[in-house]
């Protein structure tokens, strides 16, 4: 099974990705990502609902996951005997527009699709460490959670809340803990700045 990340949005496939949708046998991914490699598709693709029956997938085929397989995506069903290809994710996106160096003061986390006290525990940690944090978050975990986390500890951070990252309605809002930005979007990212 060859498991390939089609980026966050569109015109962000990269050729090996383009290579492996063009010969695929059969495709299976989300409606969204189906629709986002339209193009490319040459064979039949089916949505999958369902991503706790991975394994079970026909070995040819090929997956699609949105952003990179290996960042709060679906790399983490794959098998050793599965082939992974990367792609373009929200955090490498996040981090050119902001300006962002992924060096040894960064950390990403996600409660994306997961129970987030791991997530807040980490976001609490990493904190107190004076990391900038891009965090994916969940319903329970966003912008109101992280504001109290960082009055709670004393601190003080930019925010900034990024949606819709590589499309053409890409939105960018900043702010401090006093005045949060403001979420519009069901897909969006968040970067905490230490100050």
């Amino acid at each position: 099974m060859i498991v390939v990340g089609i980026g966050v949005g569109p015109g962000m496939l990269t050729e090996e990705a383009i290579d492996a949708i063009r010969n695929a046998n059969i495709i299976y991914g989300s409606k969204r990502s189906i629709e986002m490699v339209r193009e490319y598709i040459t064979c039949e693709s089916k949505v999958i609902k369902n991503y706790r029956n991975f394994e079970d997938l026909p070995k040819d085929a090929v997956v699609l996951s949105t952003g990179d397989p290996m960042f709060s995506g679906l790399g983490k069903y794959a098998s050793e005997s599965d082939y992974i290809i990367p792609g373009i994710s929200s955090l490498q996106i996040t981090c050119c527009r902001l300006g962002v160096s992924i060096d040894q003061k960064f950390v990403a986390i996600t409660s994306h699709g997961r129970n987030p006290a791991a997530a807040k525990e980490a976001f609490i940690q990493e904190l107190n460490l004076g990391k900038t944090i891009f965090l994916l978050p969940a319903d329970n975990f966003g912008v109101p959670e992280i504001v109290k986390i960082i009055k709670d500890s004393s601190s003080d951070a930019a925010i900034h809340v990024c949606e819709n990252i590589g499309y053409t309605d890409e939105r960018i809002a900043s702010g401090t803990i006093e005045h949060p930005p403001e979420v519009k979007s069901k897909l969006y990212s968040i970067m905490v700045i230490p100050k």
